[in-house]
């Protein structure tokens, strides 16, 4: 008989949601590919509705709260949003008129500033020298050929002057090249209107054909998942744009009081560029940089409009932004990059701006639709592997590092025990519940078991920065000034309470693993933590048992306690039932506490009725654990019961 193996501990990871076949799966994306492309006239402005409805929809609901009955709601965010874009073009539109009138201006002004720079100094000697070395490297050009005829006769010859005249444009004409440029604008505004007023307008019934869609089997589950995936969009969007506005206003105000032309349009240029990842504040600093050298005949402007969007952007995107809606977007770099070339490529420059926003849409589509999973698992920033799974994986990689860096991710803010409990220990039941099934070589095993090694003894010597869980002590602190006769003042309730007398000497607590491939690391896990609280634990290698003579004892004589590890899986029944009763004959009044570490079915004390005579289970000394918690824990309650109360307790306990 042998222990079952933990529940869901075989090392399968369940595939994300992907569409079955491949050669299909192939041509349904590239369908999709193309349709977003050829469609792209209807799709950019219907997409750009669904965001701005996800910005405008906090809006609507705090005017709904304010008893403004849901179609003039509507109808007054999305005139204030479209007043507020319109104005905005327009000043950004008289703006750039501004500019091109100046460009030449200031055109001359830069090229005359580069060619001071580059007369007389560095770069004349640099391409001098680079001049010089072409000289000595290429070979001699060949004799020129001789010349023509008609150049020995002397003849010049004159190119024919060519005229081209064009009619006056009439005055349809002149309409026609004015219109022509804003019909498409303007049309893309008016679609974009129209569906920002019926998403807002029918909001809920496209919830509920969404639902449909979905799959309406968990109604209440479903409802909530995508309830909570709008609101945490809307907010995250409104926010994200009221900070981008935020910027650009700063930005504008900055570049006026420095004297940058036009600050208005490169503070609105500022604010867009901060929806491009990575290159948008390159992009919105380069022109203020540009305008810096035309307008100053030194440097000093151009110094202080660098300065002030490095300031600005570090403060926002160091400070603010963390503070409002947290560290991370949701995506990963990588995501972030890919998303923003496809968006681009795929619609332009539209497609650059709505490139976030987009794909954080699709993450949270696929985080909540099963069908969708695979895009919450190639863009999203969630662990691709559960913490169990990535430290199984790492040590079938032989990721010694991969291993230490992710107990020190898990660390920061946490216990050693907690990270074993939750980590560690999982991991081991996987690799167990691998190698009982025959998936693992013998070199495999001894593989993955070097790898854990290497991990328990980076962490041998580590602290914990805050404990936690650990039993407190309580009781009354005596007030000062009192007489020295009454109990003395017990710590805080935030220290840890000590172990009992003598349970920290070296030995005192004995750990020994059983007969399976990894309850040796196991029963190391659980010695590092009884050591981290205080106790004096130590191992015993399991051949330890099988030798006829009685174990070792503590350096004192006395072991106080004694734990056997084992990985659910990986031990017989026999072998724990042989275990067991052996430690109760040659320790037959200490405290036993056996672990099975894994998520089992049964219980550790029902595992243990099953291969353990009856008489063995009433003594009280034998006790059970599934967590090296648990079991710190019972060592922490048997302490004070081994060794029986002290002078002061029982006259404590005298007292009425």
């Amino acid at each position: 008989m042998r222990l079952p193996e933990s529940s869901g501990a075989r090392a399968r990871i369940r595939a994300a949601g992907l569409p079955n076949g491949g050669i299909g799966t192939l041509y349904a994306i590239v369908a999709v590919v193309g349709i977003l492309y050829i469609a792209r006239e209807l799709l950019v402005p219907l997409v750009l509705a669904t965001l701005l409805a996800f910005v405008l929809a906090p809006v609507v609901r705090g005017l709904r709260h304010w008893r403004v009955p849901r179609i003039p709601a509507v109808l007054l965010t999305a005139f204030l949003a479209f007043g507020l874009l319109t104005t905005g073009g327009v000043m950004m539109g008289r703006q750039m008129a501004e500019l091109a009138s100046d460009l030449p201006r200031y055109q001359a002004a830069v090229m005359e500033k580069v060619g001071h720079l580059s007369s007389g100094g560095i770069l004349e000697r640099i391409s001098g020298l680079l001049q010089r070395l072409g000289e000595n490297v290429v070979p001699r050009a060949s004799a020129p050929a001789s010349p023509s005829p008609a150049a020995e006769a002397g003849t010049p010859i004159r190119p024919l002057p060519v005229e081209v005249h064009t009619p006056e444009p009439g005055a349809l004409e002149l309409i026609q090249s004015v219109i022509a440029p804003l019909v498409g604008p303007v049309a893309t505004t008016g679609i974009v209107a129209v569906f920002v007023v019926f998403l807002l307008l029918y909001r809920e019934d496209m919830r509920d054909r969404v639902i449909k869609l979905v799959g309406s089997g968990d109604l209440q589950r479903t409802t909530a998942a995508l309830d909570e995936a709008t609101t945490r969009l809307s907010r995250f969007f409104l926010a994200q744009v009221m900070l981008n506005a935020c910027f650009g206003l700063v930005i504008g105000l900055g570049l006026w009081a420095i004297g940058i032309p036009n600050p208005a349009l490169w503070g609105v240029v500022a604010g867009l560029m901060r929806f491009v990842p990575f290159v948008g504040v390159i992009i919105s600093v380069a022109f203020p940089a540009l305008l810096a050298l035309a307008v100053d005949p030194g440097w000093a402007t151009l110094l202080w409009t660098v300065a002030l969007f490095a300031v600005a952007e570090g403060l926002q995107a160091q400070a603010v932004e963390p503070l409002v809606y947290g560290h991370s977007t949701g995506l990963t770099p990588i995501a972030v990059l890919l998303a923003t070339a496809f968006w681009t490529w795929l619609w332009g420059p539209l497609g650059l701006l709505m490139a976030m926003p987009l794909t954080l849409c699709l993450v949270v589509l696929g985080r909540h639709v099963k069908q969708l999973e695979f895009l919450d698992v190639l863009l999203g920033d969630r662990e691709a592997l559960a913490p169990p799974e990535a430290f199984y994986q790492r040590a079938l990689a032989g990721d010694a590092d991969g291993l230490i860096e992710q107990a020190e991710l898990r660390l920061n803010g946490t216990s050693l025990r907690t990270y074993y409990d939750e980590v560690a220990l999982p991991g081991l039941a996987l690799a167990q519940a691998d190698a009982a099934r025959g998936a693992l070589s013998r070199r495999r095993i001894d593989w993955v078991r070097d790898k854990v090694d290497a991990l328990l003894e980076d962490l041998a010597d580590y602290e914990d920065a805050v404990e936690d869980e650990a039993p407190l002590m309580e009781g009354p602190v005596a007030p000062a000034g009192e007489s020295g006769d009454k109990p003395l003042a017990e710590p805080p309730p935030s220290v840890p309470a000590p172990v009992a007398e003598g349970w920290e000497a070296p030995g005192s607590v004995l750990c020994i693993p059983g007969r399976g491939r990894f309850d040796g690391q196991a029963a190391c896990m659980l010695v590092q933590a009884l050591r981290q609280r205080g106790f004096g634990a130590g191992m015993v290698p399991n051949a330890a048992l099988r030798k006829p003579e009685p174990m070792a004892t503590a350096p004192d004589g006395t072991v106080r306690a004694l734990c056997l590890s084992v990985v659910a899986g990986g031990t017989s029944g026999a072998s724990l039932r042989y275990a067991v009763l052996r430690l109760r004959r040659d320790f037959p009044s200490v405290p036993l506490v056996v672990g099975i570490w894994g998520e089992v079915e049964a219980s550790p004390e029902q595992v243990l009725r099953d291969v353990l005579p009856p008489e063995s289970l009433g003594d009280g000394t034998l006790h059970f654990a599934r967590r090296l918690q648990e079991a710190v824990d019972t060592l922490m309650q048997a302490g004070p019961a081994a060794r029986g109360p002290t002078e002061a307790e029982e006259i404590q306990a005298a007292k009425p």
